[in-house]
C-alpha cells in the first residue's frame, strides 16, 4: 500500500488513522469517537429513563442504577461534549486562521489517543466489580473507598486523570497555534467568531482542568495510597466541593462556547449578515470567560459558608448572566435584520438558541440563595442543566451538518436532516420540560411521588424519540458518505470564513500557498501582500472572510481555482503544481517533497497512549499502597510493568524521531511576537502547572485553617525538622545556576561545558531526591507516644498533605531528571551547539520546579 511523500498511507488504510498527525484527520477521529461515546452515554440514559417509568425498584438494582447515572453523567460531560466540539476545532480552526496545521502535530495526535485511552479505561471499569457510583460530581466522602469500594471506581477516577492529561496537551497546542500562527493580516480583531470561541474555551480549559487535575490526583491518592484529604473531619468534604466547582462552573462555558461559535457562524451564513454588534459580542464572551472563575460557590449555597459570601456569589452569578443577555440579543437581531434560509444547520442552531434561553432563565432561579435552598437536589436542576448542556449539543449537531460537506466532500440528505431536527426538537422538549413540572422529584433517586408518574413517563417517551432522531442522523450521514451527491467547495451562498475558499475536502496542507489578509483581500502566494493576481472567486475582503463584514456573493472559490485553474499568481501556480507531494509554501518558502516539507505520520503518539492505558489500569489495582490480593493484583502489577516499559521506550523513540512540523515565519503573533512556538508552548504548560500547585497549596491551607492553624502542630512529630528542607533548598538553587551555565555553554558552542553543566544539574537533582527519601524514611519510622506506628501517608491529614504535596514536587523533579539525562546523552554526542533551544526550554521547566520549592519549604518546614 503506497504512502505519500510525508509517510501517510491512504485514508482507506487502518494504518493511516494510527499514524496520522494531520489536524483534519485528528478532527475526524475526535468527531467519530465522540459520537461513539454519545451512543454509549445515550444507552445509559435510556436505562435510567426506563427505571423511572414507575417509582421504585425496577429494571436495575440500586447499585446498578447509581453506576448507570454516574457513568452517564461522566461520559456525556467529559467524553462526548467537549471532544465533539474539538473535533470541529481541530478540523476548522487551522483553516480559518490560515495555518497549515497545529503548532505541534504529534502532540495533537497524542491528545486524541490519550482521550481514546481514557474512554476505554472508563469502559474497562465496568468489568472490575462495577464503575464509580457516587454521581458524576463525585462528592466527598462518597468518592472514597469506604463508600465506593469497587476497583472499577478507582479506574474511573484514573480515567479522568488521563482525560485531563489529554486536555492539557491539546490546550497548549491550540493556544500556541492561535496566538502564533495566524495568517498575515488576520489580527485577533478579525478572527472568525468560531475561532474566537475556541480560543476563549481553551484558555478556560487550561486553568479549569488544572484545578480538576489537582482534585483527581488527591482523590487518587486517597483511594490508592491511603491519604486522608477527603475523609478529614474538618474541611475534607468541603475541600472537594471547592476544587471540583472551581473547575465545574467554567466547564459549563467550556462546553457551551464552541456551540455559541457554531451558532454565530451559521447565523451569519444563513441570514447573509454579519453578527450585529460583533465587537460587543466578542467583548461579552471575554467577560464571561473571566467571570466564569468567580461564581463557583453558587453550587455550594447549601453548605456552611457564611451568608455574606453566599450573597457575594449570588451577585457574581447574576452578573455573569448580563453578558449572555447581550450575546442572545445580538443573535436575535441578526435574525431580524437578515434573510433567513431554513437549512438543517440553521434549524439546529436556532433550536439551540431557544433551548438555551429557557435553560438560562431557569438557571437564574438557582443563582438566588433562597430559591436554591428549595430547588437544589431536585429535578429542577436536572432540567436546567440539560437545557443548557444538551442545548449546546443541539448547536454542535448543527455544526456537524454545516461542516460535513467540507470534511467529506459529500452533501447530506437535506430531507432526512430536517426530519432529524423535527424528531430531535420534539424529543428533547418532551424529555426535559416535564422535569420542570415534576421538579420535586429527588435527584439521582428512582423513588419519587406517584403523583409525578405522568411527567416521568412523558420524559421516557421523549428520550426514546430523541434516541430515534440520532439513528436518523447516523443513517443520513453514513449513507451520504457512501453514496451522497458531490458537495460544492462552498455549498452555502453566504459563508464567511476561509475554509469555504478551499476544495472539499481540503488538500493535506490546506492552502495552495501562504494565505494573507494584509492587502484587505484573501490572497495567496509570495506576492500576496503586494497585490498579486488572484481569481475573481477569492476577491472577498478580509472582513468578510473573518466574520467581520456583510457577505458578498463572490466567495465561490472552486477547487479548480484554488488548485491550478483560472488566473493566479506565480507563487500560487508553483504551489498547486507541487500539491501532489503535499507541499505548500509559507511566505515564499519552498516546501516540495519529503526532504524539506512537513511530516504527517508518527506511530509514537498511539504507542504512548497504549502505554498510558496499561499503566493506569495497573495503578487501579492498588489500595492503601498495597496491591489487591489474588489474581487481580498480579494482573494489575503486570499491566503496570508493561505500561511503564512501553511508555519509557515510546517517549524516547518519539524524542529521537526526525519530525518536521510547521515552520515560520508566520503571520500575526500578537501578543507573543518574537517568541517562537516551542518556548510559548512551555510557558503555557507552566501556566497550567501554576494552577495545579496552587490548588495543592490552597488545599493544604484550607484544611489547616479548618483544623486550626496552631492546633496543626500537634499532628506533626518533633522529628519533622527544617534541616532536610533547608539542604534541599540549597541543592535546587544551585542546580538552577548550573542550568544557566549549561545554556551559556551551548550558546558559546562549548561541548565540554555543556556536558559538565548538565551532569552537575543531574547530580544535584539526584542529591535532592536522595535527601528527600532519607527524610521520608526517617519520618515513616518515627516512634513516639503520639505516633506509635510512625508518621506515614495515612497517619493523619497533616502527613497526607506533606507527603502528597512534596511528592508531587518530587515527581516534577524526577521528570526533570529524565529530561536532563536525555539532554546529557545527546550533548555528549555533540547536540545543542547549533541550536540551544531545547536546553533553554528545559531551563524554564527546571527553574519553575525550583521556584515552587521556595514556596513549599516555608509552608511545610517553618510555618
Amino acid at each position: 500500500m503506497s504512502e505519500d511523500a510525508h509517510g501517510l498511507p491512504p485514508t482507506s488504510s487502518v494504518r493511516r488513522w494510527l499514524v496520522t498527525t494531520n489536524h483534519k484527520d485528528v478532527g475526524i477521529l475526535y468527531v467519530v469517537t465522540s459520537l461513539f461515546f454519545l451512543a454509549f452515554g445515550g444507552v445509559l440514559a435510556l436505562l435510567v429513563r426506563l427505571q423511572l417509568w414507575s417509582p421504585g425498584a425496577g429494571l436495575l438494582s440500586s447499585m446498578s442504577y447509581n453506576q448507570t447515572v454516574s457513568a452517564h453523567g461522566l461520559i456525556m460531560v467529559f467524553w462526548f461534549l467537549s471532544p465533539f466540539a474539538f473535533g470541529f476545532a481541530n478540523y476548522v480552526v487551522p483553516l480559518q486562521i490560515g495555518a497549515k496545521d497545529l503548532a505541534f502535530p504529534r502532540l495533537n495526535a497524542l491528545s486524541y489517543w490519550l482521550y481514546l485511552a481514557s474512554g476505554l479505561l472508563l469502559g474497562a471499569s465496568f468489568f472490575q466489580g462495577g464503575t464509580f457510583a457516587g454521581g458524576w460530581t463525585m462528592y466527598a466522602p462518597l468518592n472514597v473507598p469506604v463508600y465506593t469500594p469497587q476497583i472499577g471506581a478507582s479506574t474511573a477516577v484514573l480515567a479522568l486523570v488521563l482525560f485531563v492529561a489529554s486536555v492539557t496537551v491539546s490546550s497548549v497546542n491550540f493556544l500556541t497555534t492561535m496566538h502564533r500562527m495566524r495568517a498575515e493580516g488576520l489580527t485577533l480583531r478579525r478572527l472568525p467568531l468560531f475561532s474566537w470561541t475556541i480560543l476563549l474555551t481553551v484558555w478556560m480549559m487550561l486553568f479549569a482542568f488544572a484545578a480538576l487535575l489537582a482534585a483527581l490526583v488527591i482523590l487518587s491518592s486517597d483511594r490508592l495510597l491511603g491519604t486522608t484529604y477527603f475523609t478529614a473531619k474538618a474541611g475534607g468534604s468541603l475541600l472537594w466541593a471547592h476544587l471540583f466547582w472551581f473547575f465545574g462552573h467554567p466547564e459549563v462555558y467550556i462546553v457551551f462556547f464552541p456551540a455559541l461559535g457554531v451558532m454565530a457562524e451559521t447565523f451569519q451564513t444563513f441570514t447573509g449578515r454579519r453578527i450585529v454588534g460583533r465587537k460587543w459580542f466578542i467583548a461579552a464572551m471575554v467577560l464571561v470567560a473571566l467571570q466564569s472563575f468567580t461564581v463557583w460557590m453558587h453550587h455550594m449555597f447549601l453548605t456552611g459558608i457564611n451568608l455574606q459570601i453566599k450573597t457575594l456569589f449570588m451577585v457574581t452569578t447574576i452578573g455573569i448572566s448580563l453578558p449572555f443577555d447581550l450575546m442572545v440579543f445580538a443573535l436575535i437581531y441578526t435574525l431580524i435584520k437578515g434573510r433567513v434560509r431554513f437549512t438543517t444547520p440553521f434549524l439546529f442552531s436556532f433550536g439551540a438558541l431557544m433551548l438555551f434561553i429557557l435553560g438560562g432563565i431557569t438557571g437564574v432561579f438557582l443563582g438566588a440563595v433562597v430559591l436554591d435552598y428549595e430547588f437544589r437536589g431536585t429535578y429542577w436542576v436536572v432540567a436546567h442543566f440539560h437545557y443548557v448542556m444538551v442545548g449546546g449539543v443541539t448547536a454542535l449537531v448543527g455544526g456537524l451538518y454545516y461542516w460535513f460537506p467540507k470534511m467529506t466532500g459529500k452533501m447530506y440528505d437535506r430531507t432526512l436532516g430536517k426530519v432529524h431536527f423535527a424528531l430531535y426538537f420534539v424529543g428533547f422538549n418532551l424529555l426535559y420540560f416535564p422535569m420542570f413540572l415534576a421538579w420535586e422529584t429527588p435527584r439521582r433517586d428512582f423513588f419519587y411521588d406517584p403523583a409525578f408518574v405522568t411527567e416521568h413517563r412523558l420524559a421516557t417517551v421523549g428520550a426514546a424519540i430523541l434516541g430515534v432522531s440520532f439513528l436518523v442522523m447516523f443513517y443520513n450521514l453514513s449513507k451520504s458518505l457512501v453514496a451522497g451527491e458531490q458537495a460544492d467547495d462552498n455549498p452555502w451562498a453566504y459563508s464567511t470564513t476561509t475554509e469555504w475558499a478551499l476544495p472539499s475536502p481540503p488538500p493535506l496542507e490546506n492552502f495552495p500557498d501562504a494565505p494573507s489578509f494584509s492587502s484587505g483581500s484573501l490572497r495567496f502566494g509570495r506576492g500576496a501582500a503586494d497585490g498579486g493576481e488572484r481569481s475573481e472567486a477569492t476577491r472577498a475582503s478580509s472582513d468578510q472572510l473573518s466574520g467581520g463584514g456583510e457577505q458578498a456573493d463572490g466567495l465561490r472559490a472552486s477547487s479548480d481555482q484554488l488548485s491550478g485553474g483560472g488566473e493566479r499568481s506565480e507563487a500560487t501556480r508553483t504551489s498547486s503544481d507541487r500539491r501532489s507531494d503535499g507541499g505548500v509554501v509559507a511566505h515564499g518558502e519552498t516546501a516540495g517533497g519529503a526532504d524539506n516539507g512537513e511530516d504527517h505520520a508518527s506511530i509514537w503518539p498511539f504507542a504512548i497512549s497504549v502505554a498510558a492505558f496499561f499503566t493506569f489500569l495497573g495503578l487501579s489495582g492498588f489500595e492503601r499502597g498495597e496491591l489487591v490480593p489474588g489474581v487481580g493484583g498480579l494482573l494489575a502489577l503486570s499491566s503496570l510493568v508493561l505500561g511503564v516499559a512501553l511508555g519509557g521506550y515510546s517517549l524516547v523513540e518519539m524524542a529521537r524521531e526526525r519530525f518536521e512540523g510547521p515552520t515560520g515565519p508566520f503571520g500575526e503573533s500578537w501578543p507573543f511576537d518574537g517568541i517562537e512556538n516551542g518556548k510559548l508552548g512551555v510557558w503555557i504548560f507552566l501556566a497550567s502547572d501554576v494552577v495545579l500547585f496552587g490548588a495543592f497549596v490552597g488545599s493544604y491551607v484550607f484544611i489547616r485553617v479548618a483544623h486550626g492553624w496552631r492546633d496543626w502542630h500537634a499532628l506533626v512529630p518533633e522529628a519533622h525538622v527544617p534541616l532536610p528542607g533547608l539542604i534541599n533548598t540549597y541543592l535546587l538553587l544551585t542546580s538552577s545556576f548550573t542550568v544557566v551555565l549549561a545554556l551559556v555553554a551551548a550558546e558559546r558552542k562549548s561541548r565540554r561545558g555543556l556536558v559538565a553543566a548538565l551532569a552537575a544539574t543531574f547530580g544535584l537533582g539526584v542529591a535532592f531526591l536522595v535527601n528527600k527519601a532519607l527524610e521520608w524514611q526517617h519520618l515513616f519510622h518515627v516512634h513516639s507516644e503520639a505516633f506509635p506506628h510512625g508518621w506515614e501517608l495515612g497517619t493523619n491529614v497533616a502527613s497526607s498533605t506533606f507527603y502528597l504535596t512534596t511528592g508531587l514536587h518530587g515527581a516534577h523533579v524526577v521528570v526533570g531528571l529524565l529530561i536532563s539525562l536525555y539532554l546529557l546523552v545527546r550533548a555528549w554526542n555533540g547536540a545543542y551547539l547549533d541550536d540551544e533551544r531545547p536546553v533553554e526550554y528545559f531551563g524554564l521547566y527546571w527553574h519553575f520546579v525550583d521556584i515552587v520549592w521556595l514556596f513549599l519549604f516555608p509552608l511545610f518546614y517553618i510555618l
